[in-house]
């Protein structure tokens, strides 16, 4: 084993012993279920841990992560974590969070071509072009790339809302808020950017679903 690897497992040892000392039973309830309140649907980057971020313990917070936060309607790995979350778990907030300076958000607005992942940042380049004349009025390259970050958290609140897993809580009461966030790297505030949508009656009429009717 690598002395790098080697490492790791120390630290995690130091961390079990560290949370037994504050609470003795905690494992031992966690092992035996999950009840998150909150979805967090964020980015990869290894700057922007979850759980530390919102100051919550394992087993609070159920996490999907991807490359610039995006919700693709054929990605079936963000959709069946969406829909294990809210059918299974239950949860009652799904926390949409970007974070300034994403790089992903950045190579969607050049014209670098990067591999595989090009396809992937496609959704966020064409926000970028319905959107060029209000980022251009920015006066920075960085100030236009974190006003993009924005975008894109506000769009991927829309894209989670208008799921048919999302409408279809709300069709039988379920509580349930989409919220978008963001993360600032350089100061360590997570931020709310106030698009909140919790209920049908906030998406616009040619994206609701009626409720699906028995077979």
């Amino acid at each position: 084993m690598s002395n790098e690897l080697q490492q790791l497992f120390e630290n995690n040892a130091r961390w079990a012993e560290a949370i037994i000392e504050e609470d003795p039973t905690f494992f031992t309830k966690l092992a035996k279920q999950q009840l998150p309140e909150y979805l967090w649907i964020g980015c990869s980057d290894a700057r922007v841990p979850a759980n530390e971020i919102v100051g919550l313990l394992p087993g609070d917070l159920f996490v999907h992560r991807n490359v610039a936060n995006v919700v693709l309607h054929t990605d079936l790995n963000c959709l069946s974590v969406i829909q294990y979350a809210v059918d299974v778990l239950k949860v009652k907030h799904i926390l949409v969070t970007g974070h300034y300076g994403c790089g992903g958000v950045r190579a969607s607005m050049r014209d670098d071509q990067l591999g595989l992942i090009d396809g992937w940042l496609r959704t966020i380049r064409d926000l970028y072009y319905e959107h060029r004349e209000h980022i251009a009025s920015f006066p920075t390259e960085e100030a236009q790339v974190d006003r993009l970050c924005e975008l894109n958290v506000i769009q991927q609140v829309a894209n989670v809302s208008h799921t048919n897993i999302v409408q279809n809580a709300w069709h039988r009461d379920q509580p349930l808020s989409v919220h978008g966030c963001i993360y600032g790297i350089k100061d360590g505030i997570w931020k709310n950017l106030n698009v909140t949508i919790s209920g049908l009656d906030q998406l616009p009429p040619q994206y609701r679903l009626r409720t699906r009717r028995p077979v």
